[in-house]
């Protein structure tokens, strides 16, 4: 009968340290680069090759926006150029010659990820756009990002534009601690109308789990076929706020996300 229960007993252990352990196992992801880390600590809690060099396209623009934000002048009323609205890409749809406000167009570059509305920033704050692009390498040599480098403030590929999933998710993480910069990339939707031409224009966050995951709070979707599909996800529960990064990732929407609930399930052990 000691026997019976001894092996029961340890039959128990077993199935227990087998639960915890599954429990604690990260998920298994397809992202050729990811990390996942803490917002506030910078603690890394997974990596996959978060140290490659990879390109990071629209996911750049989280630091457009953070240069933007140090840089501009939120109110100041913005002329897009023909340059700027032939950017090639994704869009805001501007045309040459549309009048609106600086935020109004970091909010529609970050939400709709238009190449065009991070042409027209930099030349706004900066006067061009390789100057703007000098202070976004500027702000990445202040963060410390030795894998990180920019040769546009939209993303398209170039070989001496590139970063890492762990310089991205530090990139979301100094953003986040700024109200502005978090309120714009948690915005679902938006809406706002030019200073010269009639109507209101409507847009939505290309950002999907703004809207399907518990806690999400920006930040910026990316994708080109040099870069394939990539994304930075951050979330917040009960004060603990994690940053989710996947590049060149056929299932992001489900690594994302897996991964943010891994680090819950961890940071509540």
């Amino acid at each position: 009968m000691l026997r019976r229960v001894s092996c029961l007993m340890l039959l128990l252990i077993f199935w227990l340290q087998a639960l915890a352990a599954a429990a604690a196992a990260p998920p298994k992801i397809s992202a050729q680069a990811a990390v996942l880390i803490n917002a506030k600590t910078g603690q890394v809690l997974f990596g996959k090759n978060e140290h490659n060099i990879m390109y990071p396209a629209s996911t750049t623009k989280m630091m457009t926006l953070i240069t933007a934000l140090e840089k501009g002048d939120l109110n100041s009323k913005v002329t897009v150029s023909s340059r700027a609205a032939a950017c090639d890409g994704s869009s805001l749809e501007l045309r040459a010659g549309d009048q609106l406000s600086l935020r109004q167009l970091l909010t529609g570059m970050m939400l709709v990820s238009g190449n065009d509305a991070a042409e027209a920033t930099a030349e706004n704050v900066a006067g061009s756009v390789w100057k703007f692009v000098g202070m976004m390498n500027n702000n990445a040599l202040k963060m410390r990002l030795e894998n990180t480098h920019f040769s546009n403030p939209h993303g398209l590929p170039d070989r001496t534009h590139y970063s890492t999933a762990l310089d991205l998710a530090r990139i979301a993480a100094y953003g986040l601690k700024n109200p502005t910069f978090a309120k714009i990339v948690s915005t679902p939707e938006y809406s706002f109308s030019f200073y010269n031409r009639p109507g209101v224009r409507h847009i939505v966050n290309t950002n999907k789990l703004l809207k399907t995951f518990s806690g999400a709070n920006g930040v910026k979707t990316g994708s080109t076929q040099a870069a394939g599909d990539c994304l930075v996800a951050a979330a917040k529960r009960n004060d603990i706020e994690l940053i989710a990064v996947v590049l060149n990732d056929d299932e992001r929407w489900d690594d994302a996300p897996n991964l943010l609930e891994y680090g819950f399930k961890r940071m509540a052990e």
